[in-house]
């Protein structure tokens, strides 16, 4: 009997500043072999692979479906606004001309723009948010003669139509299996690697994507189902170093607090770091989660005046910023802030108040971005379009972005260098250090020696 070949194609090619193993995919293939054990499943990854590879592996494997799964729209620079979506139908265009079976299409630049994507990359399917249990679905549905129409999240062609199906259910035990070969290359060139353990995102910033991909619903993991996973990491493959890639760790709290409790309790020799909202976090939680290994926090702070975190949407003041900061200094974990200049509101009175403020933290990083990526369905959107800043029918594949007028941006550096802190700002090579950190073996996070 035929076994059926499923070919899972990561398309992602941006590492800087290092590349990011594909856990989505990681995800599905786990629940697919469990639910469809009857299937050959492998993973291309074009962070590792060319595209002459995959089109051998194309024509002499011959898979029955192929999942093609696309993580960035594009490098979230204003200053280099480099898009991916040409090269996204480049493969797209390789594919077709190797093989002549099924197309479906999915991950977080899918989420975002389903209809846009599945026209401009015209698959037979698209799966949009979550994808395990549709994917599966879709492709039993599939096997047995005539794809399920109905299914959650499902993205179709119905005539001249893209049907994009609503998400009501979502899945809160997912398996985690590693590829052998990829966790050689991310472990050596990425020193970490990355791990859910939660979904969703209850927050409302205004230039969020999480929600749409994730939705607002928080769900958290089967922690024992975690543990196991952080053990087989550091058993069979060495790796004791991961990042928490929850949108925000710190919510769902006594959730995170019974999860560090048995990651001490199993004494795991693990370093860990996430990221992390400068609100909803005690001195304790940070004890507790320094002693469960954590070294590491990326803060989603933006600006350091209230004023504008009101603007963006934000649940927490400059006062929690400097706080939470402080209690990181005392607990001894690092910790960076990952700010917004010039987003919506954004004035130069409020972007001074920053810089202002930035020197009432110590021993930390900014890394600010310049102005606000605009994504459709997103409060910022509405405001640009009533704004005038695009127009309702401007699909926003290729960048663009807000950038609040009146502000003096060619002075920000010098701005920023009179504060006496570490600011990072896009056209630094932060990749170019940390490859050169990574050949002398240093792991996870490298940004904490950047600091002044």
């Amino acid at each position: 009997m035929h076994r059926k070949k499923l070919l899972f194609i990561s398309a992602n090619r941006f590492t800087n500043p290092y590349p990011v193993y594909p856990l989505g995919i990681a995800y599905l293939v786990a629940y697919l072999k469990e639910h469809l054990p009857g299937y050959e499943i492998r993973i291309f990854d074009f962070n590792i692979q060319t595209p002459e590879s995959l089109s051998t592996c194309l024509t002499d494997w011959q898979p029955d479906y192929i999942a093609l799964s696309l993580r960035n729209i594009d490098d979230v620079s204003s200053l280099s606004r480099e898009s991916f979506i040409g090269g996204y139908k480049e493969i797209a265009g390789l594919i077709r001309r190797s093989v002549t079976v099924p197309l479906i299409i999915g991950g977080s630049a899918f989420s975002i723009y389903p209809r846009e994507l599945f026209s401009f990359i015209q698959p037979e399917y698209g799966i949009k948010g979550e994808g395990e249990e549709s994917l599966f679905q879709l492709l039993s549905s599939l096997d047995a003669g005539s794809p399920d129409l109905n299914i959650e999240g499902l993205v179709y062609r119905q005539g001249n139509k893209i049907v994009v199906n609503d998400r009501k259910l979502f899945i809160k035990t997912p398996d985690l299996t590693f590829d052998d070969d990829l966790l050689d290359f991310y472990w050596d060139k990425a020193g970490m690697v990355n791990i859910q353990t939660k979904r969703g995102c209850p927050y409302n910033c205004i230039y969020c994507t999480y929600p749409l991909i994730e939705g607002h619903n928080v769900r958290t993991l089967d922690p024992g189902k975690i543990i196991h996973t952080l053990k087989t990491l550091i058993e069979r493959h060495k790796i004791d170093n991961v990042f928490f890639t929850d949108s925000v760790f710190n919510i769902s709290n006594p959730f995170n607090d019974e999860l560090a409790r048995q990651m001490i309790a199993a004494k795991l020799p693990l370093r860990w770091g996430a990221y992390f909202s400068p609100h909803n976090l005690t001195l304790g939680q940070l004890k507790l989660y320094a002693e469960a290994g954590l070294t590491h926090i990326e803060f989603g702070t933006e600006s350091l005046s209230d004023r504008t975190l009101k603007n963006y949407g934000k649940h927490f003041t400059v006062e929690d910023v400097v706080r939470i900061s402080n209690h990181c200094n005392e607990t001894g974990i690092y910790f960076c802030h990952f700010m917004i200049i010039g987003g919506h509101g954004e004035t130069e009175e409020t972007i001074n108040e920053s810089f202002e403020n930035s020197r009432r933290i110590e021993n930390t990083v900014f890394f600010p971005y310049v102005g606000m990526r605009i994504y459709p369905g997103t409060v910022l959107h509405k405001i640009a379009i009533s704004e005038g800043v695009v127009d309702v029918m401007d699909d926003l594949l290729e960048p663009v972005y807000y950038m609040a007028p009146g502000i003096r941006y060619d002075t920000l550096k010098e701005r920023a260098e009179k504060t006496g802190r570490r600011w990072v700002f896009p056209d630094e090579d932060f990749g170019l250090i940390a490859k050169r950190m990574r050949k002398k073996n240093k792991k996870g996070s490298l940004w904490h020696y950047l600091k002044k």
